[in-house]
């Protein structure tokens, strides 16, 4: 055998060339060992494109027959595990277009037509990040159904309500849990319409302008699920927004995980003791006997800069890149893989971990009643008075400086006391500085008083049912 036809055989284009690709060069480039999981993919596609092929009469019925075949048997061997995937091949495409010419003979190599490597993977990643955006709703709506669970039992849970990590008013637990429900709700609503734009079909732009065969694109892409066509040869095959921007979306659920997950680690600290996570979430220490360590929230707020990170790569690998298609954009899936895998992963746990969530109401309470949480309770009640909120808001602040010189709270201070501040505080005040009162004071919509919460809680059930 010549040099020429041994390397015809490892590659689809080394007529043009002189001699091999060197040993290091073919190791270096090679992609084969993270695309082949975007096969069953191809294949689809693959099977598509030749239908349509077979349609505009450009393939034969026999032809299409064996095509066919041959790609039904390979993805059999995929699913079985005896694919012989070869690194000499470079890539997934390569792979299966010369596994399905070893068993076809001419029909494989006539499937290339009218198409290129770059509209292929374009379409491929595509295809993946569809199905990829569909699970990972799923797994977010499971995570909102674990987060109503636990929020169905704690509307009447008082816990401080912080800003700058400092006591500001009381709310319901169900309320704060609610806030990360929203949350994720509206990363759902992105990831919709993240989809809407991945789901366009490249295929059908070849290399980079088009193709001089009578194809039927809109016949693909019916075929395959996609809503449209990308309408210009040379952005469907080069561009990767549609990656970027679902990593994007990404980031932002994983920075929701993140958050919530801070919030767990703060509160198993004996300084807090709002909650206790159940012992299949946490691990010990090798050295200190005692501990008990939130790993589960810790790795997920750690792994948020993995996808942070992958959001960055993609936006870098994009930022200098004429058109049309570049060598650079083999490195898109890595990036694109590694978020998907995480995310996915992390939403797992995450939905898990709200079972092992133990809620200490009295912590919750007794932090509650500390740092006067109610004070914008009794400038709410001057106001209704008649006093102008800012003179209200003083003679609050003045009375908040008289409990702490007493070493009490605003509920505990007498009559006489709260009225050296306003003549117009009378004896029904103390309904309004209580934590219930505070709560169901504030019954507008979004508001935490434990009937709008319950109302909350029963709208976003019937939303996910």
């Amino acid at each position: 055998m010549t040099q020429e036809k041994s390397r015809g055989a490892a590659t689809p284009w080394s007529g043009r060339f002189n001699e091999p690709v060197a040993e290091a060069v073919k190791h270096y480039t090679a992609s084969i060992g993270f695309d082949r999981r975007l096969a069953e993919f191809d294949i689809d596609g693959s099977a598509a494109h030749a239908r349509m092929l077979h349609a505009v009469e450009i393939l034969g019925a026999a032809d299409l027959a064996a095509i066919e075949h041959g790609l039904a048997q390979i993805r059999d061997e995929i699913r079985a595990g005896r694919f012989d995937w070869s690194p000499d091949l470079e890539d997934v495409h390569t792979n299966i277009e010369r596994r399905l010419t070893a068993l076809i003979g001419d029909a494989g190599k006539r499937l290339h037509t009218a198409r290129s490597r770059n509209d292929q993977v374009a379409t491929d990643v595509r295809l993946y990040l569809r199905v990829a955006i569909d699970e990972i709703a799923d797994l977010i709506k499971a995570a909102q159904r674990a987060l109503l669970e636990l929020a169905d039992q704690h509307t009447d849970t008082v816990m401080p309500g912080f800003t700058h990590l400092q006591v500001a008013q009381p709310v319901s637990y169900a309320h704060h849990l609610m806030a990360y429900f929203e949350m994720l709700n509206r990363d759902v609503q992105r990831l919709a319409d993240c989809r809407k734009r991945v789901n366009r079909l490249p295929l059908g732009a070849a290399a980079l302008a088009g193709t001089t065969f009578p194809i039927d694109r809109m016949m693909v892409a019916k075929e395959l699920g996609f809503e449209g066509v990308c309408e210009n040869s040379l952005d469907a095959v080069s561009d990767r927004d549609f990656a970027i921007e679902f990593c994007a979306a990404a980031a932002l659920v994983m920075m929701h995980l993140s958050r919530f997950c801070e919030e767990v680690i703060l509160w198993m600290n004996p300084r807090f003791a709002f909650v206790d996570l159940a012992d299949r979430f946490c691990t010990g220490s090798s050295i200190m006997p005692q501990k008990k360590n939130p790993d589960v929230p810790e790795l997920i707020r750690g792994k948020t800069g993995r996808v942070n990170g992958s959001l960055v790569a993609l936006l870098t690998l994009m930022k200098a890149q004429p058109l049309a298609y570049n060598k650079d954009n083999q490195e898109d899936k890595e990036p694109l893989f590694d978020t998907v895998d995480t995310l996915t992963a992390s939403l797992r746990v995450f939905a898990e971990m709200f079972g092992g969530i133990r809620v200490n109401a009295d912590a919750m309470r007794k932090a509650a009643l500390e740092g006067h949480a109610t004070a914008t309770d009794l400038a709410d009640y001057l106001v209704k008075k008649g006093v102008p909120f800012r003179e209200a808001h003083e003679a609050v602040a003045q009375a908040v400086r008289f409990a702490e010189g007493r070493g009490c709270g605003l509920a505990d201070l007498k009559l006489p006391d709260l009225q050296q501040f306003s003549p117009l505080i009378g004896k029904e005040v103390f309904a309004a500085l209580t934590l219930e009162g505070a709560l169901k004071a504030r019954s507008h919509i979004g508001g935490t008083a434990p009937a709008r919460v319950k109302a909350a809680i029963a709208k976003a059930k019937k939303n996910l049912a």
